[in-house]
């Protein structure tokens, strides 16, 4: 059926240019747009001016020596009523116009009988033509899998993922005019790393040409934006794609864009009042409101965040200490909650796990969790009033991870130890375990200031949509078809 359509569409294409029409030309005509023209509607009727709108045929209905086409561009839609009468070429047009070509159509506006506002053709010319057809616009791609590889089509019949992606720019475009607003420097840093650092996560690896090097795709921003705090400048920021070879679920991808900004000379209580004020901000922004929802619940972002102490809430929810419990005692209740951790995994990430399954999930309206202990944050500064914790803050609502931020460690001594420990379990067998990185322990030896530093990914964006986060992404991978 398909083939078929594709056939008859050639056959079109072909006549067409036997008839000396060009399907495919360089450019049309098009002196304004449709939105523009629907805003100015009645002064163009009004003064009868000839005006040439370009688009996309959405609609198409043959009634004999009239032809009523929907044209569409990205500000919107309107009716080309094309007669017979008033179009030179009628009968070929009439012949090779499909549903999907591109026109750019030229003529006078007037409201037909039933009011609505319409374009008369007076001159047509092809912009594009198209051999495959639409989807049916009243069903769409209705198959989540088609949807995601076909995304341009989804965005054809679909205004509202049109308008979803539209409202992804402002967010990112709102956190950039927050922090430039507030002096931070945009910088850029590679994105091909010798050893990947910044996070825990398994990387991808690639090969270098031109140097016969392996080298790593970025795990995260962190490292290379903190070398930039060594060599002097004190406000850094980067939006830029990460790579993590990991699981696909409703909140993680493979490679998504991520924001961190770095601050010299404050700590992560200066974080707290200046998150805050950012997200919500760009919740204002993005959304048009302070309140949003979330999985049929309605998440207030207008009031103060509570803080979380990290710990407290571990003990409630588990009657366990994090702290004082030992590695052997956190896997047995790893075991015990159907966690199924792996043997291999050190007290950190058990902590992380169990955290993840019994306290997290509880947190719904935004807030801040501080002040977790030092094994889940390998970079983060320890407490001076608490060695074993660290000065940490970690956006939370939703029942998920909306951002997170340190007190940077700037201590080159404590820096190495704790990645003397990650490669210890690395050697034990977790891939996602942070490598010993001597360039930038290196770098910290030449003296970083004190700092803050904080970074929150585009999940934060699906949970403002109430979608998963693939669905967010305008072209997410995908397997290859067989």
């Amino acid at each position: 059926m398909l083939d078929d359509i594709i056939q008859e569409r050639l056959k079109k294409l072909s006549r067409l240019k036997k008839a000396g029409v060009n399907p495919y030309p360089s450019s049309v005509k098009r002196t304004i747009s449709i939105g523009e023209t629907r805003n100015k509607f009645k002064a163009l009727e009004k003064a009868g001016k000839k005006i040439c709108v370009a688009g996309r045929v959405t609609g198409l209905r043959d009634q004999g020596n009239l032809i009523f086409a929907d044209i569409t561009d990205e500000s919107g839609k309107i009716q080309a009523i094309i007669k017979k009468d008033a179009l030179k070429n009628f009968e070929l047009f009439k012949e090779t116009l499909d549903r999907g070509d591109f026109l750019s159509v030229g003529g006078t506006v007037f409201k037909t009988k039933k009011g609505e506002e319409s374009i008369e053709a007076k001159e047509l010319w092809f912009a594009a033509k198209s051999l495959r057809p639409l989807p049916s616009q009243w069903y769409g791609l209705e198959e989540t899998e088609t949807r995601l590889r076909k995304r341009y089509i989804d965005i054809i019949l679909d205004p509202e993922t049109k308008v979803m992606f539209r409202k992804k720019s402002v967010f990112w475009q709102s956190f950039r005019d927050f922090l430039l607003k507030e002096k931070f420097l945009e910088l850029e840093t590679p994105a091909l790393e010798a050893l990947p650092g910044g996070a825990e996560a398994e990387p991808f690896k690639t090969r270098h040409n031109a140097l016969d090097t392996d080298f790593y795709l970025r795990i995260s921003l962190e490292l290379p934006l903190k070398k930039l705090l060594v060599a002097g400048y004190e406000k850094v920021f980067e939006i830029g794609r990460v790579f993590r070879n990991e699981g696909i679920d409703r909140e993680h991808l493979q490679d998504y864009t991520q924001l961190e900004f770095y601050w010299a000379y404050r700590d992560y209580n200066d974080l707290i009042d200046f998150v805050e004020k950012m997200y919500k901000a760009v919740v204002k922004k993005t959304t048009g409101g302070l309140k949003t929802s979330h999985q049929g619940k309605t998440i207030d972002w207008t009031k103060k965040w509570p803080k979380i102490e990290y710990v407290k809430a571990f003990e409630k929810a588990n009657k366990i200490n994090p702290i004082s419990a030992s590695r052997d005692e956190l896997f047995k209740k790893a075991v015990s909650l159907g966690l199924g951790p792996e043997k291999h995994l050190g007290k950190g990430r058990l902590i992380d796990l169990i955290f993840k399954k019994t306290v997290r999930p509880t947190l719904i309206q935004p807030c801040f969790l501080i002040n977790q202990p030092v094994e889940v944050a390998p970079l983060a500064k320890r407490s001076e009033k608490n060695p074993a914790l660290v000065e940490r803050i970690q956006v939370i609502a939703c029942g998920t991870e909306l951002g997170n931020g340190f007190s940077e460690l700037n201590d080159p001594l404590d820096q190495r130890a704790r990645f003397e420990e990650q490669m210890k379990l690395r050697a034990a067998g977790d891939k996602e375990a942070q490598f010993l990185d001597e360039d930038f322990l290196e770098a910290l030896e030449y003296g970083m200031p004190p700092a803050a530093g904080f970074g929150l990914s585009e999940r934060l964006f699906a949970v403002l949509m109430d979608k998963p986060v693939r669905e967010t992404v305008i072209f997410p991978l995908m397997r290859p078809k067989a």
